[in-house]
This record gives C-alpha cells, structure tokens and sequence, in this order.
C-alpha cells in the first residue's frame, strides 16, 4: 500500500493491500477499496464508496457524492465501484436514495472523462461510457452496453444488453437488447451484429435477433401484436426471452421505434 504525504485518508477508510493513493486525494470515513486499485491526484471518495479490486480512478474524479435529488434528506446510501473498472478524469458517481439505497457501477467497465453517473442508477459489466456521457437518476445499464460521447440519458430508462447507442443522442425512451440506436428522436436502426460477433454470438443466433427485431419494428405491427407473433413464430431461445422480458419490464417508459415508423400513427 502507498499513500502519499499530501493526501488524506481517513484513519477507518478501509484500504486494501497494492492500494496506491496519489497527492492531493481525499478519502473519507466508511469507505472501502480493494486490493491492486490505484486511486490519483486529487481524487475525492466520500463515505459510502465501496470499490471493487484493480479500480482505477483518475484526477479529479468524485466517487460517493451526494445524490443531486431534492428528496434526499441526509439518508445512509452507497455507491459501489465493481472490481476492473475505470474511473476517468472528473467522471462523477453520486450515492443512491432512498428509492434504492445505492448506485452501482459493475465490473471491468470503462467510464470516460467528464461522464456522469447520477443517483440510483445501475450498471452491470463490461460497459463503456465515453465522454460526457450524463445518465440521470435511475437509469439502469445492462451488461456490454456502449455509449458514444454528448449523450444523456432520461431517468428511469433501461439500455438492454448489447446495444450501442450513436454519439449525441438523447435516450428519452428505453432501448432493447441487442440493437444499435441512433438518429433524433433516437430509434432503431439495426441489430448490433458487430458487438455481438465481437463477443462469440454464433451467426444463428445473430439471425434470430434479426428476425425478432424484423417482427417487432419492420413489419407494422404495434408493439402487443408484435410480441404476439414473436412469441409465436420464433423458436424458443435466449435471445427471444431476453427482447420479450425486457418490452414487458418497459412498459412506463416505453420502447424506442424504428426511424421510419415514427410517422406512422398506427405504431402504438
């Protein structure tokens, strides 16, 4: 463990072994760091953090903070920094509320420079947020997610797993599994066939999704007798259960369309 001079640790910061702290750093009471994590100048971790082993954090990061939420009244919450991933320049994590009681950021994630992860909000793994990415409260991220920089992200959104959303877009509705997304408004414009080969997907398994998503946003059905005839017509498998569960689970924010049926009002 290596802690610099010019830094401050409380003396109850739980600081695993291999931890390096830089000068300047600020880490308060009832925090915990893993071993092999490297924190930098001028990093401020409040109480409540809780971060993983082999985190890196970079200058000017603030993990822990207070959650920016009006209804916060000074509540015991978390923010919890899985292990792997990377924290980057003046990137901000805010603590849970009450709603939730933690915000959570996965393992081996990379959030870049300047990026915002706001009260109760839940990342899984494997996520890259790039820079300036704003995520409001309680939006959730699933597993390999990818967000290009100047996005933000409306509370209570979910981005299913796999998908990619473009640079600049704003995600006002959630996003399904497996898609890339882009345009304004943000909508559907393909099945994420890159990300997925990347990641060892078998080409029937890529096909499926393309059918699932055919179903769902080419053909022009609304969004109940789409999933109807998914259910119907495509073989049982993951992938079918995943698009299914995650429209089912979306029903308050609603689902993204694709770019050519948003002027068709029978897509509802």
């Amino acid at each position: 463990m290596s802690i610099h001079s010019l830094s401050v640790v409380h003396p109850n910061a739980k600081v695993g072994a291999g931890v390096t702290v830089g000068p300047f750093s600020y880490i308060e009471d009832d925090v915990e760091i893993g071993e092999g994590s490297y924190i930098g100048p001028n990093v401020t971790i409040y109480a409540g953090s809780r971060l993983g082993k082999n985190v890196k954090i970079f200058p000017g990061a603030v993990i822990g903070g207070e959650p920016q939420d009006l209804k916060f009244e000074g509540e015991y919450t978390t923010a919890q920094i899985g292990d792997n991933t990377t924290i980057r320049e003046y990137v901000t994590v805010n603590r849970g509320t009450a709603y939730a009681g933690t915000t959570i950021v996965g393992k081996n994630c990379l959030i870049m420079a300047y990026a915002h992860v706001a009260h109760d909000c839940v990342l899984g793994d494997n996520i890259v947020i790039a820079n300036n990415v704003n995520l409001a409260g309680h939006v959730v991220l699933d597993d390999y997610v990818i967000i290009e920089g100047q996005v933000g992200v409306q509370q209570f959104v979910r981005i299913g797993q796999h998908s990619f959303i473009a640079g600049g877009s704003l995600v006002r509705k959630s996003v399904p599994p497996y898609v890339r997304a882009a345009r304004e408004p943000l909508s559907y414009i393909g099945v994420n066939r890159i990300g997925l080969q990347r990641r060892n997907f078998s080409i029937k398994q890529i096909n499926t999704i393309h059918e699932i998503y055919r179903i769902l946003f080419v053909k022009g059905l609304n969004i109940t007798n789409a999933v109807t005839e998914i259910e119907a017509s495509v073989p049982v498998c993951q992938e079918r259960d995943d698009v299914v569960q995650f429209i089912s689970g979306t029903e308050k924010t609603g689902i993204i369309r694709s770019f050519n049926s948003l002027n068709d009002t029978t897509q509802v």
